[in-house]
């Protein structure tokens, strides 16, 4: 397991992590989220030896790292470009680090085919990367760090520059490919979609600072202020007598504040809420609408495609309990 204890990392005195806290279970996968600057990758850096921690410890199996180098310590790095070798072959890329601890060149072979079947890649063995496309690219460059089956696998906003489809659908790949192979992995983004479709935990930091751990569900279902509340996604936060009549209409106890999804609230005959129409958009698969709500002011609502209200005309709003959090005073 690997375990942060009051870890801390400065850049000429100027503090970039403050002592932050984490536990991360053998066969987990753990997202460290959170905007630029916030210092995520500083953290995942001092995890893998390559930045020195000024204070607190970072420990495997309760064995303090601090003296370990980088390549001693059984981890593999992943980052964002991937780093393959464009000269080589994509069967040479994967199997680098098995030649340089001398593996036979049959077992090589076996375990970069068994590599490639597992990201989807079979046959590709003897592509360049420069004829893959970004989201192959990146599946190759997973599997050469799964390749010598790192204690840990350490992924550096592993798939930030892909399109945003792309991004998706290999998001939901690397969850697979990584619970195939038993991988523990820390994973490092900006992007909360992404964390939570590849973690099974989530770390939230801001300003250097550890804002709130836990399971994916629990942290979205109770973001620990508005700030992390509206990174994580939510349309707004609600407080004081417009968080009260929304609370009211979805059935729940009053609470100081209510961060709000954009589609909690959606245009129903039965709704609790009357409002006017302000605005309408239409989407795919819904209409957007944003309706003035008395009590409330200007507020993110849905409608279907049927025979959605136009602005100007008066709504009424069910609020979902499920898409609404409260947040602790």
């Amino acid at each position: 397991m690997l375990s942060l204890r009051d870890v801390s990392v400065s850049y000429d005195g100027e503090p970039a992590v403050r002592e932050v806290s984490l536990d991360l279970p053998d066969g987990q996968v753990l997202a460290v989220l959170g905007p630029s600057g916030s210092g995520k990758s500083t953290l995942l850096r001092a995890v893998a030896g390559l930045e020195d921690v000024t204070g607190g410890t970072v420990a495997w199996d309760g064995r303090d790292l601090a003296r370990v180098p980088t390549h001693k310590r059984g981890f593999a790095l992943m980052f964002q470009d991937g780093q393959l070798f464009a000269h080589l072959s994509v069967a040479r890329n994967v199997g680098y680090a098995l030649r340089l601890r001398r593996v036979p060149r049959a077992q090589v072979a076996g375990r970069v085919a068994e590599l490639l079947d597992l990201v989807g890649l079979g046959g590709y063995g003897d592509r360049l990367p420069g004829t893959l496309s970004g989201g192959e690219r990146q599946r190759v460059a997973l599997a050469r760090s799964l390749a010598v089956e790192p204690r840990l696998l350490l992924l550096d906003e592993p798939l930030s520059a892909l399109d945003a489809g792309l991004r998706e659908r290999l998001a939901a790949d690397l969850r697979r490919i990584l619970r195939a192979a038993g991988t523990t992995a820390l994973l490092v983004t900006h992007d909360h979609e992404e964390a939570f479709a590849v973690a099974d935990r989530l770390a939230v930091l801001r300003d250097g600072r550890l804002v709130q751990e836990g399971e994916i569900g629990q942290v979205w279902r109770a973001p620990a202020d508005t700030a992390t509340a509206l990174f994580l996604g939510y349309a707004r936060v609600l407080t004081g007598p417009a968080a009260a009549l929304v609370l009211d209409a979805a059935g729940l106890p009053a609470a100081p504040a209510l961060a709000v999804r954009r589609s909690a609230l959606s245009a129903d005959p039965a709704g609790a809420l009357s409002g006017t129409v302000r605005a309408a958009r239409d989407t795919p698969g819904q209409v957007r609408l944003v309706v003035d709500v008395a009590g409330v002011g200007e507020i993110d609502a849905v409608a279907g495609l049927g025979r959605p209200p136009a602005p100007g005309e008066a709504v009424r709003l069910r609020v979902d309990p499920g898409r609404v959090a409260v947040i602790p005073g």
